[in-house]
C-alpha cells in the first residue's frame, strides 16, 4: 500500500491543477483531528473502524494524554473525483489559543481552509481567530458544520429549527469574512448552502451532507433524523461518506496552487512582480526560480532537523546547494520527502505547488530558501504576542550545556516561544502565550529531550510607556566630543493601533517608502514628519528631525541599534517599551571618524533616550486579555465575582436559554490558576477562551510596588 501511495502522489504532483493544499482549523474540541482521521480512512490510509478514535495525527505523547492537538501535522493523500485523481496535502492545526502560532504558520503553506464549527456551540472566539489568521494570508475558507447529531439527540430539534441554527452559523461566518477579507474577496468568498461551499455532518459517525450531494443521491433531512431515531447512523455513513462529500467540496471550491498564487503572492511577497522571480511565483512554475518557504521544523532524534514547507516555485532536488535568505548562508539539501502522517516517504525531487519536507537545512520557520540571494517572503507574524514568562534552569549543573542546546531547539520548533538566554547572569527565560503553553514545553524538555529542569512560577511581561512630551535631553559620549539631543512623546493612538494590527509593517526604513508615508498621512501625520520616520520597532517609532548634519549617514545605524536596545529594555524596570515616539533633534559630532565609533556613540544614544523617557512621566503598562466565559446560567453571580476579584471589568453578558456567555477584561498578572478557580466556581461546568489581548496602564496605586518587584527580581538597584 505505502509503495502505491507514494507512486500515486508523485504521479499527480507535477500537475498543479489536480493539487489542493488545505488546512483544517477550528476552536478547541470542535472535532478537527477526528475529521482528519476520517479523511485518511477514506483515502485508504487507515482502518475505518479506528477512524475518529485513533487520532493518527496526534503523535506526541502529551497530545494523547491531554486529548488536544498541539502541533500541526501534515499528510498527502490521493482522492478520486469523477474518475480523476486529485492530490490533497492536508494540515491538521491546533485549536487551543496557546498554540495559535502553529495555525499562523500552517496558513502560509496552504491555499484553502476548512473552517470547522460545532453545530451546538456555533462560532466561538477561537473560530474567529483562526478565520482571521487564514484571511490575513489570503487563504480561501469553506465551512463544515460538525456534530449535527447533537442537535437531534441532545436538543431534539425539528428539521425547521435545525435549518435556523445552520443559517445563524453561516451568517456569522459570512459576517466575519466580509469584515476581515481583502476588498476583492469580500463578496466572492462568502459561503452558502446552495453552491455546496457549506457542508454539515458528524465526523465521529463519519457522514456528511451538502446541497449538491443531497440532490445527487436523493437524501433529505428526514433521512438523517430517522437514522438517529432508529439509533443507527451507520447507513448514513454508507450513503454519504464524510470524505467523499467534504473533499468534493474542497476540490470544487478551493483553489489549486496556480490559481491561488495568482492573488496570494502579492500579499505575502514584496519583490518586483514583473521580474523573472515574480512571474515564476505568480504562475507557480516548476521550471522557474526556486522559492521554498519553511513553515514548521521538527527535530527527529534519528534524522536531525526536518523542515516542512511550501514550494512556491521551481523544483527542489536532493543534493542541491541552496541559499537561506534570512540566515544568509549556503547549505546542501540531503533529503526530500513527502508526509504521510507520522511517516515520511523519501523521494528524489519535488515540484512547485506541493507541501514537502527537506532534511539537512538548519533554518528557522519563516525562512525563504532560494538558489541565489533573493527577496524573501514576508515574515510570518502571529496575531498575539507572548505575555507570560518562566525562568528555567537545569537541576544538575552538568546538564547546563544540554539545556541551552534544547532551548535553542525548542525556539525553532515553536517560534511563538521566545527564549532569552542571558549568558552573564546564567538566567534562561521562556516567554510563551499562556500557562498551558509553557507547561507543555516544560514537559517536553523533561520527557522527550531528557533534561531534568526546574522552573520559576510564571512571571508576567510588562511594558513601559510615556504619558507626556519630554524635555530635550542631551546624551554625551564618554570622550565628551559627541552630543546628541533627544525628545520623546507618546505615539498617536491610531498609528500605534495600525502598527499593532500589522497595517504598518515594522523595520528600518531604507528608501522612499511611498506606501508608508501615505498610510501615516491618512492617520493624521503631517507629510513633512512622515518623510522623517526612519525606524519602527515593536510598536515604537524613531524620527530623525535633524537638518544638514554632515556625518549623519555614518552614525545613523548605530543610533538605530541603541534605539532598539532601549526599546527592548526601558529605563524604569528594563521591560520592553511600547507606543513611544523618539525624536533625534540635533547632533554635534567630532570631525574625526575615529572619535565617533560605537564605543563613543552607543552610550551617548542610550543615555540620551533613557534620560528623555525619564522626564516624560514614564509608567508601566500591564498585559490584559479579553476572555469569554461560558457556563450554565445559575453561575452568573459566581463568574462576575471571579472577574471582579481578579481586578477585571465586565464588558458584556448574553444569555441563550440555559447558558450564559460573559466577556471580561482581566489583567494577565491576576490570571494564574484561572482554570481551577473557574472550575470550582462553576462546579466544573464553565470554560474560558481568549478573544483579544493588549496593554493598558497599570493602576497608579500599583505602579511603584510592581516596579520595585521587577527590579528586585532582575537584581537592579531599587532606588534610582
Amino acid at each position: 500500500m505505502a509503495e502505491k501511495m507514494v507512486d500515486r502522489v508523485m504521479r499527480i504532483s507535477d500537475k498543479p491543477e489536480f493539487i489542493r493544499n488545505i488546512a483544517i482549523a477550528a476552536h478547541i474540541d470542535h472535532g478537527k483531528t477526528t475529521l482528519s482521521d476520517n479523511l485518511l480512512a477514506g483515502a485508504g490510509m487507515m482502518s475505518k473502524e479506528l477512524a475518529g478514535k485513533q487520532c493518527v495525527l496526534d503523535f506526541h505523547e502529551d497530545e494523547k494524554e491531554r486529548g488536544i492537538t498541539i502541533d500541526t501535522a501534515a499528510v498527502s493523500m490521493v482522492h478520486i473525483v469523477e474518475g480523476k485523481d486529485f492530490l490533497i496535502n492536508l494540515m491538521d492545526t491546533p485549536g487551543h489559543v496557546d498554540f495559535g502560532g502553529d495555525v499562523t504558520r500552517a496558513m502560509r503553506a496552504v491555499d484553502g481552509v476548512i473552517v470547522l464549527c460545532d453545530a451546538v456551540e456555533g462560532v466561538m472566539p477561537q473560530t474567529e481567530t483562526v478565520l482571521r489568521q487564514a484571511l490575513k494570508e489570503n487563504v480561501k475558507p469553506i465551512l463544515f458544520i460538525n456534530k449535527v447529531d447533537r442537535l437531534i439527540k441532545e436538543l431534539q430539534l425539528t428539521p425547521e429549527k435545525m435549518q435556523e441554527k445552520f443559517v445563524k452559523i453561516i451568517n456569522h461566518v459570512n459576517r466575519l469574512i466580509s469584515q476581515i477579507a481583502d476588498k476583492e474577496f469580500k463578496e466572492k468568498w462568502n459561503v452558502n448552502v446552495i453552491d455546496g461551499s457549506v457542508c454539515f455532518g458528524s465526523a465521529f459517525h463519519n457522514w456528511a451532507m451538502s446541497m449538491n450531494y443531497m440532490k445527487k443521491k436523493g437524501i433529505s433531512f428526514k433521512d438523517i433524523i430517522d437514522a438517529y431515531e432508529k439509533g443507527d447512523p451507520k447507513p448514513l455513513a454508507e450513503k454519504a461518506p464524510l470524505h467523499e462529500v467534504l473533499l468534493d467540496a474542497v476540490i470544487k471550491h478551493l483553489p489549486n496552487p496556480v490559481q491561488a498564487q495568482g492573488y496570494r503572492i502579492k500579499k505575502i511577497w514584496h519583490g518586483d512582480l514583473e521580474s523573472e522571480d515574480g512571474k515564476s511565483l505568480l504562475s507557480c512554475s516548476s521550471k522557474g526560480q526556486l522559492f521554498f518557504v519553511i513553515t514548521k521544523i521538527v527535530v527527529d532524534p534519528q534524522a536531525g532537523e526536518l523542515s516542512c514547507g511550501r514550494l512556491f516555485s521551481g523544483t527542489i532536488n536532493k543534493g542541491m546547494e541552496v541559499y537561506l535568505n534570512k540566515a544568509k548562508q549556503k547549505l546542501r539539501i540531503q533529503q526530500v520527502f513527502i508526509y504521510n502522517g507520522a511517516k515520511r516517504e523519501i523521494v528524489d525531487n519535488a515540484l512547485a505547488g506541493n507541501i514537502v519536507g527537506v532534511a539537512g537545512v538548519k533554518a528557522m520557520p519563516g525562512e525563504t530558501i532560494t538558489l541565489e540571494e533573493s527577496e524573501p517572503f514576508e515574515q510570518i507574524t502571529h496575531i498575539f504576542e507572548p505575555v507570560v514568562t518562566k525562568a528555567i534552569e537545569a537541576t544538575k549543573a552538568s546538564d547546563l550545556p544540554k539545556l541551552i542546546d534544547v532551548l535553542r531547539r525548542v525556539s525553532k520548533e515553536d517560534p511563538t516561544i521566545q527564549i532569552e538566554i542571558n549568558e552573564e547572569t546564567g538566567e534562561h527565560l521562556m516567554h510563551g502565550m499562556g500557562e498551558l503553553h509553557l507547561e507543555v514545553i516544560e514537559n517536553r524538555i523533561k520527557t522527550e529531550k531528557g533534561v531534568d529542569v526546574k522552573t520559576s512560577p510564571p512571571i508576567v511581561v510588562y511594558r513601559e510607556a510615556v504619558t507626556k512630551t519630554s524635555d530635550e535631553v542631551e546624551g554625551k559620549s564618554p570622550n565628551k566630543h559627541n552630543k546628541l539631543y533627544f525628545k520623546v512623546e507618546p505615539l498617536e493612538k491610531d498609528i500605534y493601533e495600525a502598527i499593532r494590527t500589522k497595517q504598518i509593517s515594522e523595520g528600518r526604513i531604507k528608501k522612499k517608502d511611498q506606501e508608508l508615508w501615505a498610510k501615516l498621512e491618512e492617520l493624521g501625520m503631517e507629510s513633512k514628519v512622515s518623510r522623517k520616520v526612519k525606524n519602527i520597532f515593536k510598536g515604537n517609532m524613531f524620527i530623525d528631525a535633524t537638518r544638514g548634519i554632515v556625518h549623519i549617514g555614518e552614525i545613523i545605524e548605530m543610533v538605530f541599534d541603541m534605539f532598539e536596545d532601549v526599546m527592548s529594555a526601558g529605563p524604569l524596570a528594563r521591560e520592553p517599551c511600547v507606543g513611544i515616539k523618539v525624536m533625534l533633534m540635533d547632533v554635534k559630532l567630532h570631525e574625526d571618524a575615529i572619535h565617533r565609533g560605537p564605543a563613543q556613540l552607543y552610550p551617548a544614544v542610550r543615555e540620551g533616550i533613557r534620560g528623555a523617557i525619564m522626564t516624560a512621566k514614564p509608567v508601566i503598562y500591564e498585559p490584559l486579555q479579553i476572555l469569554q466565559f461560558d457556563s450554565p446560567a445559575e453561575y452568573m453571580g459566581e463568574i462576575s465575582k471571579l472577574i471582579s476579584n481578579k481586578r477585571g471589568q465586565l464588558l458584556d453578558m448574553k444569555q441563550e436559554g440555559e447558558l450564559i456567555s460573559v466577556k471580561g477584561k482581566l489583567p494577565v498578572g491576576e490570571m494564574f490558576g484561572m482554570t481551577s478557580d473557574l472550575r470550582s466556581a462553576t462546579g466544573g461546568r464553565g470554560n474560558h477562551f481568549l478573544v483579544d489581548q493588549g496593554f493598558e496602564k497599570l493602576p497608579n496605586e500599583l505602579q511603584e510596588k510592581i516596579i520595585r518587584q521587577i527590579r528586585q527580581r532582575k537584581g537592579l538597584k531599587i532606588e534610582e
